[in-house]
């Protein structure tokens, strides 16, 4: 059987997510990284066609020990850790208005963190935790962006596709919307 050619997504409001059970808008140049490597079935990942940028939506299990602020500074620390982060930083906590999202009746609370992750290579991530208490989940949603001088070369065609900005990580966290709550499990 071939391998899977990778992907690349065409900006769309109902990009499949999970099966179909979401789905939201991907920025250009967007490769679904589930077509080159596996991923874990609780993410979905994708990565810019010519920079090191990614995009990551994962479904994680609620922590109700930690509200607000924290929640996200929590997620933040915990992908920080299972990724050997070296050394991180959070340099922003905000709510995330919740009329914003497609999600707004699910959500009970949303936060936005930018911070940097010294892994590999110095990163920063910028993430979004929308909370699902109903079906017990926290979804996070989390921009990875390296620093221009760890980018992949850029060359010509980067004039038609350049690298990801806030804006289009926004257009993901506001756009996702959920079509199928089966997916939790059974209610």
């Amino acid at each position: 059987m071939p391998a899977p050619s990778a992907r690349s997504m065409e900006p769309t409001r109902h990009y499949p997510l999970f099966g179909g059970a979401f789905s939201a808008s991907l920025p250009p140049g967007a490769l679904d990284v589930s077509d080159l490597r596996p991923v874990p079935d609780n993410q979905e990942v994708f990565c810019h066609r010519l920079t090191d940028q990614s995009l990551v939506v994962e479904l994680l299990e609620l922590q109700a020990h930690v509200q607000g602020e924290d929640a996200a500074r929590y997620h933040f620390e915990d992908v920080g850790g299972v990724q050997g982060a070296r050394a991180m930083q959070v340099d922003s906590v905000q709510p995330l208005p919740l009329e914003n999202l497609a999600l707004r009746s699910f959500c009970q609370e949303a936060w936005v963190l930018s911070g940097k992750q010294q892994v590999a290579k110095d990163v920063t991530a910028h993430q979004a935790l929308l909370r699902l208490p109903r079906y017990q989940t926290d979804l996070l949603l989390t921009f990875n962006d390296p620093p221009p001088d760890n980018r992949l070369s850029l060359g010509p065609e980067s004039l038609s596709l350049p690298p990801w900005s806030l804006g289009d990580f926004e257009q993901l966290v506001t756009s996702l919307t959920l079509h199928d709550p089966n997916i939790f499990g059974p209610p």
